[in-house]
């Protein structure tokens, strides 16, 4: 008997998220978010390793290690376990039990990561935790962006469909 895989999909940021609020005073942002729900109960530490550990990530470290901003496994771990405010070429923004923002060194892109458990009334279930990923672009209307707009979307999708695949949670 097949299985349901879990899917990503595309959906409005939630109004209330960081990222929704720190972008709210620029219309003119580029904002994303995609989620998949995953069983279990998923914490942010574990989201954020899972995510940065990715094997979908590491291209974009060896990027980051060859402009001065690359991290490790340990730095990692200490973003997750919020031990540090600057990781690789982002500085934490924002962060709460269930979500972290992180700004480009730049100031022209911010990540964000949110998980939010979901309810279930079968006793059964351990139940589910939906993982958000979504990132904004400062001032998005240059040719070069819209010409990347479909790798961003490609890549956003293998980002969070390799974090969860880490996080065990996709079979």
């Amino acid at each position: 008997m097949a299985r349901n895989r879990p899917r990503i999909s595309a959906r409005p940021l939630p109004p209330h998220s960081l990222l929704a609020q720190h972008t709210k005073a620029r219309a003119t942002d580029y904002t994303d978010c995609f989620t998949i729900d995953l069983s279990g109960k998923i914490t942010l530490p574990a989201f954020i390793t899972a995510f940065y550990n990715s094997p979908a990530f590491r291209p974009e470290r060896w990027a980051l290690h060859l402009i001065g901003k690359g991290s490790g496994a340990q730095d990692v771990a200490s973003l997750a376990a919020a031990q540090i405010t600057d990781f690789a070429a982002w500085s934490v923004v924002a962060r709460t039990e269930s979500e972290i923002l992180l700004q480009d060194f730049q100031h022209r892109t911010c990540s964000w990561l949110m998980v939010e458990p979901l309810a279930t009334t079968a006793p059964t279930i351990m139940g589910r935790t939906r993982i958000l990923f979504g990132s904004s672009v400062r001032n998005p209307g240059s040719p070069v962006f819209r010409a990347l707009m479909p790798v961003h979307r490609w890549y956003a999708h293998r980002l969070l469909g390799s974090a969860a695949k880490a996080l065990g949670r996709t079979s």
